[in-house]
């Protein structure tokens, strides 16, 4: 491996293409008409574009991207997370192409991107799974009568859906037809893909996942967990390891299970395993991600492993330098996404000019961001200014660092999180660990404008 094109744009490319060039590594940046000036451009040694603004004609363009392969010369390809990241038929044309794909193989990526099918895979390693039908159904009566053996309120969940999407809930039989059919058409919609199957609603969950990684040597461990609860719309906004919830022989069962699943699906890059936890404290599968995370930096900081250049070196052929019993975990680590967004506004989107752009900094915080003064951010793609990352002895003190750097961290021209952040530093539940998934969209529910007390 010479040099790796970055499919990928935002501050995820700007990671990988820094993680690049600490390996030795040349970088190639492509980009759409509306990235010209995105500092991942900046950073590479060489950029290419490769179409309009909208991803379908851009970064989604698969012909595009390995055109920009061959042009530069390129031997490896990073797909960061989004877009094609999850696409088992862009990892097959890799490799038909001679291009090393940074990941799972195309195989891996299939068969655990496939709901049912991880599921299986979950069960044949004991791991406990949330019932739920067998596989995909597309007749409305079985459905029904799956769905009353299972129990109300149950999911319905696309199979080819992620990152929150393609689900919709059935609170009673009444409902059940109408969100059943409503489900597998925005499944054909959004994933070209109608399938759908069932599962239990597992009522005021915590979501727990587990940072894995494993090489082409038949090497595993497990990385912590990382618990991202703090949603909205089952939109991740603040992760912190380790879970607050977690006592060490249910995080070290938990990561056994979840390298169980991994190992027998015969993964070798680095990956992250969901589950949700109920309230008795059980923990339930969910999926696979078979990519890095936006919130990986969380384990970065807790254990001092750089996962990109892990990612990488596995993709290099070469075997992890560490065993599990190698693995520390180190004081406590929080993630706050600042997005450019309204939270007063139901947290509207809010691109355009950055007039001012300057982050936090001094001891146990980090900024991973592709931002800068003067920047527009598009409408187009996810509406992420910067991810912010804090360290400390215990949560107490990462806390207490997340408040300082939100002080410190100065935005203008656009809206952002930011106050949400304060808001929720403040909240006498999320301070007392007293919280469960469906609770920021509670308190919108409830009209909450998320205004930060003063001296929060």
């Amino acid at each position: 491996m010479q040099k790796v094109l970055v499919a990928n744009r935002g501050e995820i490319a700007v990671r990988i293409i820094r993680a690049c060039h600490d390996l030795g590594l040349q970088t190639v940046a492509v980009y759409s008409q509306a990235d010209a000036e995105a500092l991942h451009v900046l950073h590479a040694d060489e950029a290419i574009c490769i179409g309009e603004a909208p991803s379908q004609k851009s970064y989604l363009k698969i012909a595009n991207i390995l055109s920009a392969c061959e042009i530069t010369g390129a031997d490896a390809l990073h797909p960061g997370y989004g877009f094609l990241s999850e696409n088992a038929n862009f990892a097959s044309i890799c490799a038909s192409c001679g291009v090393n794909f940074i990941g799972p193989s195309a195989e891996t990526i299939s068969l655990l991107g496939d709901k049912s099918k991880a599921k299986a895979t979950a069960k044949s390693v004991k791991c406990p799974v949330i019932p739920g039908s067998e596989g995909v159904i597309d007749d409305v009566q079985e459905a029904m009568k799956e769905a009353r053996k299972i129990g109300f309120p149950v999911f319905i969940k696309a199979s080819a859906g992620g990152g929150g999407k393609g689900i919709r809930i059935a609170h009673d039989p009444d409902e059940f037809a109408r969100q059943f059919s409503a489900a597998r058409t925005e499944a054909e919609v959004s994933f070209n893909n109608p399938d759908v199957y069932l599962e239990k609603m597992i009522v005021n969950p915590r979501h727990i996942e587990v940072q894995i990684i494993g090489d082409k040597h038949g090497n595993y461990a497990y990385l912590g967990e990382r618990d991202c609860t703090i949603q909205r719309r089952r939109q991740k906004l603040i992760e912190e390891a380790p879970s607050p919830i977690l006592t060490p022989s249910m995080r070290k069962k938990i990561g056994e299970a979840a390298v169980d699943i991994v190992r027998a699906a015969k993964y070798h890059s680095v990956g992250t395993v969901e589950f949700l936890l109920d309230e008795d404290r059980n923990f339930y599968f969910m999926e696979v991600n078979t990519r890095i995370q936006v919130e990986h930096t969380v384990t970065e900081e807790l254990t001092g492993i750089d996962l990109v250049k892990e990612q990488i070196r596995i993709a290099m052929g070469e075997k992890l330098k560490f065993k599990q019993k190698d693995v520390e975990f180190k004081g406590h680590v929080i993630q706050l996404r600042i997005n450019a967004e309204n939270p007063a506004n139901n947290f509207a989107p809010s691109p355009g000019h950055l007039e001012y752009y300057i982050p936090p900094g001094g001891p146990h915080v980090r900024i991973d961001s592709a931002c800068y003064s003067g920047y527009r951010i598009p409408p187009n793609y996810d509406s992420m200014i910067a991810k912010l990352i804090v360290m400390g002895k215990d949560r107490e003190e990462a806390i207490a660092v997340a408040k300082r750097a939100l002080k410190e961290f100065h935005i203008g021209g656009v809206y952002s999180t930011i106050p949400f952040h304060q808001y929720m530093l403040a909240d006498p539940k999320f301070l007392s660990n007293d919280y469960v998934i469906n609770y920021i969209d509670q308190l919108i529910l409830e009209g909450c404008t998320f205004t930060p007390n003063k001296g929060s």
